[in-house]
């Protein structure tokens, strides 16, 4: 099996006459480059003002600076998936390709999802001001460290799973023809796990508008911050109550998903296609306006020719990483002498951690601080499993049926990535109308609250990974008339089986950090709270008081590590070992 390098009849024709349109397309895509630079120009400009961290910034809510606004959150998600991308890239390349640093670099991203955006906020905030002093920029890196923390971990989780489970073939193929681990890393592994990548990343971009609020108005004890952006714009409508400007923020926020699901992810979606493994081309391809009319334009071969020599050079440097031909066993002595000295430093390190960590706490409320938040922990934690239990059994059919349909899918997409995109302050009013309407506790009512920023993960990677099984196999049990229960047996659910761990890892770290935004329900002076982690941690944020904030937060990370060390890890080491394709 290879990848698919199949290109739509429209990429292949070479001569275009002026009356093709040729030349009016070519115009079209330079114009649109050129706004778009501009745009990221003028918008950036405002990222660079002066700033006094003892100065209150004030929202102006008029509807009339809604689209300064959009543009400015806009810019804030672009840099920090830029920032995801390239953390994924390196972060699983290197927990994929090195047994003994794996064992840190995985543990340590099971904490590090767990940990909520505000409790990265807490220090982002502090050290960021104090990196960029006198300078709105401070602030700007703090947003998009929070939206990045937002992004990251489902990324790499996607990633590593994918490089963890390439298929033999290829890993044989790069072995044979003795490829640089630079090639190998850029013409294999990166094509082989792109579909998820993309998919892994159209959900983690959504994940980071679900939290846009609390990456924008920054709350932590006295201190409060705001930047120009769509999300501070909805809280400051939340915090005085105006139905009215909520609807502009709403309106305003569903323009953007659908403009960047059109004009991004669609032409994405479409485009990796061809890097699906299969011997047989798929009789129904997804299609995008905007890929078809740059597949029309000259534009990309002549950046094509520009980058050749680039990507040669590149190649060129990229021989100093060695050759791809180790050897499949490592000398036993050699391999327990190096585990032991890395054992020995890995346990330096995370004791100095600890022991500094129990010296605070001594310091300062004792250790009787945990005793709450490992009792609400519990709490939350069977919200968490009610949540991704009832998500799987919704949610796989339905992205199952969605990633076999590139009809379907063109229909589905925009919709899920709406949906997928809603914060969950910006139903807060609504959500407080429904639980004093109908009596609902709010301590039931939460769940469905914390599935808005959680579920979505199992349903992005179940369609990922039904898009990746292969045309000819789902062919082949066409041709021998398998249906029902029998196919899903035989080949959907080992096909879609490792997308779906990934992504119910990454949706179990979701509910866990949408607990924080979703167990205390506030509008217009009124104000809800659950009993749950989520909550307790919020309450600490808010108060600014430091020793609860970090117990609560380290009481998450050791429920949704022990998680996934006892139950999804498992899971894990299945999907490498017998549902690879």
């Amino acid at each position: 099996m290879a990848l698919s390098t199949r290109r739509p009849p429209s990429a292949r024709s070479e001569n275009r006459s002026f009356f093709g349109g040729s030349l009016w397309i070519d115009a079209a895509v330079a114009l649109a480059v050129l706004l778009i630079g501009y745009l990221i120009l003028r918008v950036g400009k405002g990222t660079t003002v002066s700033f006094d961290p003892a100065d209150v910034l004030h929202v102006d809510t008029s509807p009339s600076q809604l689209p300064y606004y959009a543009a400015r959150s806009l810019l804030r998600m672009f840099v920090a998936l830029a920032a995801s991308i390239l953390f994924t890239l390196v972060y699983a390349y290197a927990a994929a390709k090195s047994r003994r640093l794996e064992r840190i670099l995985i543990p340590a991203l099971d904490i590090l999802q767990s940990v909520p955006v505000l409790g990265f906020l807490t220090v982002a905030v502090t050290g960021f001001i104090a990196l960029f002093p006198g300078s709105l920029m401070g602030l700007e890196c703090a947003s998009i460290f929070a939206i990045f923390t937002s992004q990251a971990w489902n990324m790499t989780f996607g990633f590593y799973q994918s490089l963890v489970s390439l298929p033999r073939e290829f890993d044989e193929l790069s072995r044979s023809f003795r490829l640089s681990r630079w090639m190998r890393f850029w013409r294999i592994e990166v094509p082989a796990g792109m579909i998820d990548l993309v998919w892994n990343g159209m959900m983690s971009f959504a994940g980071g508008w679900f939290f846009l609020v609390a990456s924008e108005a920054i709350s932590i004890g006295n201190d409060k911050y705001a930047l120009p952006g769509v999300g501070s714009y909805a809280g400051t409508a939340i915090d005085q109550g105006d139905l009215g400007k909520m609807g502009w923020a709403i309106l305003t926020m569903a323009i953007m998903v659908i403009g960047v699901n059109f004009l991004f992810w669609r032409p994405l979606t479409a485009w990796v296609e061809k890097f699906k493994v299969e011997q047989s081309e798929a009789s129904e391809l997804q299609r995008s306006t905007v890929l078809d009319l740059l597949r029309r334009s000259r534009w990309p071969g002549w950046l094509g020719r520009v980058w050749h020599p680039v990507g040669r050079a590149l190649n060129s440097a990229g021989q100093v990483f060695g050759r791809d031909d180790r050897p499949l066993h490592l000398d036993p002595v050699r391999r327990r002498t190096g585990d032991v000295v890395f054992t020995l430093v890995a346990v330096a390190l995370i004791g100095w951690g600890l022991a500094d960590l129990v010296r605070y706490f001594q310091r300062t409320t004792g250790f009787a601080v945990f005793g709450e938040p490992l009792w609400l922990g519990l709490v939350t934690l069977l919200r968490v499993v009610v949540l991704v239990a009832a998500a799987t059994v919704v949610w796989v059919p339905i992205g199952v049926w969605i990633g076999f349909s590139p009809r379907l899918t063109r229909v589905a997409q925009p919709v899920v990535q709406v949906l997928a995109s809603f914060p969950a302050n910006f139903l807060f009013p609504l959500a407080m109308w429904f639980f004093l309407r109908t009596g609902l506790a709010i301590n039931i009512g939460c769940v469905l609250l914390m599935a808005l920023g959680a579920q979505w993960y199992i349903l992005f990677n179940t369609i990922a990974g039904a898009m990746a099984i292969p045309s000819d196999l789902r062919e082949a049990m066409d041709d021998l008339g398998i249906r029902g229960w029998l196919r899903w047996k035989r080949l959907i659910l080992p096909g879609v089986f490792p997308a779906y761990v990934t992504g119910a890892i990454t949706a179990t770290g979701g509910a866990w950090n949408a607990s924080i935004v979703s167990e205390v329900v506030s509008f217009h002076g009124t104000t809800l709270t659950a009993t749950g982690l989520g909550a307790y941690i919020a309450q600490a944020t808010s108060d600014g008081d430091f020793p609860e904030l970090l117990a609560g937060v380290a009481v998450m990370s050791l429920y949704v590590v022990a998680l996934n060390r006892l139950f999804w890890r498992r899971l894990y080491r299945l999907a490498e070992s017998r549902y690879g394709l």
